[in-house]
């Protein structure tokens, strides 16, 4: 009998580093002082698994049905930012990981952004659809 584990599954490299950056969120989270932990750093941890839901979502859907998704997790991914910057601010998140993250979160944006605009793009009148 094999006892080795499957694979993981193969994710979609946007998926992979909100992954790799929730983890490392989650590193940090019990690190935060209580007086941030329970209200913001609960906030952030939510909106980060809702990103994660909605560009996981946008990943199965056909592509004329994928950009309220993806504009959905931009909105998102900017309010984590907006949050983790106050948690910088008033010193409840170290300098190091304060970058680490924001950097790891602001290619996540880059990733968003530029299949958000792709997709706009193909979806255009003068855009061409490509086959999926």
């Amino acid at each position: 009998m094999d006892n080795s584990l499957p694979p993981p599954p193969t994710l979609l490299p946007v998926l992979q580093k909100l992954k790799s950056a929730y983890i490392r969120w989650f590193e940090y989270y019990a690190s935060i002082p209580k007086t941030h932990r329970y209200t913001l750093g609960d906030k952030i941890d939510s909106l980060l698994v809702e990103t994660i839901e909605a560009t996981a979502t946008a990943g199965f859907l056909e592509r004329s049905e994928k950009i309220p998704f993806i504009r959905l997790a931009i909105r998102k991914l900017d309010t984590v930012k907006i949050l983790l910057l106050v948690l910088w601010e008033t010193k409840s998140l170290d300098n190091k990981k304060y970058i680490a993250l924001s950097e790891e979160l602001n290619e996540v944006g880059r990733m968003l952004g530029g299949w958000y605009g792709q997709l706009k793009k193909q979806t255009s009148p003068g855009g061409k659809p490509s086959e999926k």
